[in-house]
């Protein structure tokens, strides 16, 4: 059922058309540095609250209801795609995401399922729930990983520092590497497909890992994958991509032809959107670490950005990246706030 949205302030800046003033949602924003979100998580695994469309709305919901941001993201992870894809995926606390079944042969690729739509459902039903509860107040973002980045979990069994096997596999054995890689992108393009018809109003496609690659490697492992997604997906949505080294990979990632990309906290913002061709808005890009600081460094910090960024169409406020667990829940609503008193 297609709503009409009461702030369309997102999807306006995403379409680089004119705002009363910059659209604000961050990164994880529904997570860990709420206490709400932990009344639903001790009852419950990661998994569960991914995979009960109930809950998933729940914990979506909670930064739309405390924090009045201008757009809501669906609850989930990216490495959902990989489960669905037969990797044996489980979150242990203090450690994150692991994978008992790590892909570092043929044989293991081999077996790595494409046709796994069927075992991503419950997220096109988390959406239905969440829209439901939304009733076009603000957007919502659906999102996936991007083929990269699931790579490097399959590969690795899970979070690493260095990305020493996937770098090897990179290195040692690129056909392989391209055949996973294609899996990954086919899978993620369905993925999001799906996601479109079940009435996001946007999507995120996060390469959270892309600044372990060289300029040549970001080329032909990631960058490569992620047009064909957002050459194969519906663009009846705008589409942002996000990718940590967005600040060194912004030109190459603007040939994928996103409608914005999501920038880190190492470069001047403006500077990269008068290298982006007309048209590519710009999302970011404060450092996140920011948000521990003194409120009126806060507020310092983001009217900066504001004014650097005044008379630039297709802005969207956001942080370089995610939100960690431990940052004072008051400065975030702190920030927003400031956030929303601004007027060009």
């Amino acid at each position: 059922m297609e709503r009409t949205l009461q702030n369309d302030l997102l999807i306006r800046a995403a379409l680089s058309q004119p705002t009363e003033r910059p659209p604000v949602w961050m990164m994880r924003q529904a997570g860990r540095f709420m206490p709400q979100y932990w009344e639903i998580k001790n009852k419950y695994s990661f998994l569960e609250m991914c995979k009960t469309p109930e809950i998933a709305a729940d914990v979506t919901m909670l930064p739309v209801d405390l924090l009045d941001v201008d757009a809501a993201i669906l609850f989930s992870d990216i490495l959902v795609t990989a489960e669905a894809m037969g990797g044996d995926l489980s979150f242990e606390q203090g450690v994150g995401p692991r994978f008992s079944n790590p892909v570092r042969s043929a044989a293991d690729a081999a077996v790595l399922r494409v046709d796994c739509l069927d075992k991503l459902e419950y997220v096109a039903d988390a959406i239905r729930v969440i829209q439901d509860r939304l009733n076009g107040r603000v957007p919502l973002i659906g999102f996936a990983g991007a083929p990269f980045t699931i790579l490097s979990y399959l590969v690795e069994g899970g979070s690493s520092k260095d990305f020493k096997r996937t770098k090897l596999l990179l290195n040692n054995e690129p056909e392989l590497a391209h055949t996973i890689l294609q899996k990954i992108a086919d899978v993620t393009v369905s993925y999001l497909n799906m996601q479109i018809d079940a009435g996001v109003n946007a999507i995120q496609l996060f390469d959270s890992w892309a600044l372990a690659l060289s300029w040549n490697d970001y080329r032909d492992f990631s960058h490569a994958y992620n047009k064909y997604i957002l050459s194969n997906i519906k663009r009846s949505v705008p589409v942002i991509s996000f990718c940590k080294g967005s600040s060194v990979f912004a030109p190459l990632m603007a040939e994928a032809a996103p409608d914005v990309i999501s920038v880190d906290w190492n470069a001047d913002l403006k500077n990269i959107k008068h290298i982006l061709p007309d048209g590519i808005a710009v999302q970011g890009n404060l450092d996140p670490f920011v948000l521990y600081a003194d409120k009126p460094v806060i507020r310092e910090k983001i009217l900066q950005l504001f004014e650097r960024m005044r008379g630039e169409a297709g802005f969207i406020f956001n942080l370089g990246h995610g939100i960690m667990p431990d940052i004072p829940f008051d400065n975030v609503k702190y920030a927003i706030e400031v956030v929303k008193e601004f007027k060009y």
